[in-house]
């Protein structure tokens, strides 16, 4: 008796480890891309399906138009974030999540001036201004301080 159990038990162990096999084998990413073709159309996605952006990528995605407060800044000889030497004089702005060289219309709302500037700087830090100009682009745009304005992405830059 001892016998025949231990033979019940060795062949109820193989056939449980075929089993097992078995499963791996049809579960395996390999197994899954042999469907037939017939399936694999209809699960593909259309043209347009793939060329909408992903819930991750409209999240990341700018708007091409801001509105809000531009202030002043230029703290001359200083490096900016993007390494360039910090010049007063010069069109350029800071921006909290724009990419370095990045130009931006930006339009004063009170009076209807706009300036371009290329982003090299990251800023402003306060809550309500959307970008922080040079003395130059401001002085173009009429204001010293504070001023409402709209900001429109002209073209992307090299690098964040």
């Amino acid at each position: 008796m001892g016998r025949s159990s231990n033979n019940k038990i060795g062949g109820r162990l193989a056939v449980a480890g075929l089993i097992a096999a078995c499963m791996v084998v049809f579960a395996s990413p390999a197994a899954a891309q042999q469907k037939s073709p017939a399936a694999a159309q209809q699960k593909s996605p259309t043209a347009a399906q793939q060329k909408s952006p992903t819930a991750a990528q409209q999240k990341t995605t700018k708007p091409k138009v801001e509105r809000g407060i531009a202030s002043v800044y230029g703290y001359k000889g200083r490096r900016s974030a993007s390494g360039e030497i910090i010049n007063p004089k010069s069109l350029t702005a800071a921006h909290r999540t724009l990419k370095f060289g990045t130009r931006v219309r930006v339009t004063n709302r009170k009076n209807g001036r706009s300036v371009i500037v290329r982003i090299i700087d990251r800023g402003p830090f306060i809550r309500g201004r959307v970008i922080d100009l040079s003395p130059a682009a401001a002085r173009s745009l009429g204001f010293s301080g504070l001023a409402p304005v709209t900001l429109s992405v002209q073209n992307t830059g090299k690098s964040s």
